[in-house]
């Protein structure tokens, strides 16, 4: 599941078969298994959308998922195998994919709930339902929303998260700067967030 700049669908086929996004500070290697989704598809997550830290990727705020928070968030399902989640997650965490990653067997196993997968910021996997009988699975922060400052996004992160609704949902540019006014902080003129 993909709530963030990788509903994108080029997005996120720069970290299956590498390469750098428009607007990225970084190239990714890509997964061991660099095959695309077979499938993907629109859909919407309980819980909601929030941005905090600095991306070393994108520049301003990195978004992440509460999924115990009023939502619901427009996500994207993609059919993808365990491995390439967790090669995701490595990538993610500026790791290497490694077929000894114990995130894989984890996923190999199940997740029911929230997994802690380690300590960083994309490290904390959540299982969000099931479609078509396949476990729908994300990774976002150890915290909530409430628990951190929020910090505003970058418009080039914006801009990709922006592509990616328009092309799982079919959201027109109203329909899309909607959304994103009600979960991109807006940053203090002051200098404060």
């Amino acid at each position: 599941m993909s709530y963030g700049s990788n509903m994108a669908r080029a997005r996120l086929a720069c970290y299956l078969v590498g390469g750098r996004p428009p607007g990225a500070r970084r190239h990714y290697e890509g997964a061991r298994d660099r095959a695309l989704p077979r499938e993907d598809r629109a859909v919407h997550l309980p819980g909601r959308l929030w941005f905090a830290g600095e991306s070393s990727v994108w520049g301003g705020g990195m978004a992440f998922y509460d999924h115990e928070a009023v939502g619901p968030t427009p996500a994207r399902a993609y059919r993808i195998t365990a491995a390439q989640l967790a090669d995701i997650a490595a990538q993610e965490m500026h790791r290497s994919p490694a077929a000894d990653d114990p995130l894989e067997a984890v996923l190999r196993s199940g997740i029911d709930g929230r997994h802690a997968a380690g300590p960083g910021r994309y490290e904390t996997l959540v299982a969000v339902g099931h479609l078509d009988g396949l476990p729908m699975l994300t990774f976002t922060a150890p915290h909530g929303h409430t628990e951190l400052p929020h910090a505003p996004p970058s418009a080039a992160y914006v801009a990709m998260i922006g592509a990616g609704l328009r092309e799982a949902h079919g959201w027109s540019d109203t329909e899309v700067a909607t959304y994103l006014a009600t979960v991109v902080p807006r940053a203090d003129p002051g200098g404060r967030r």
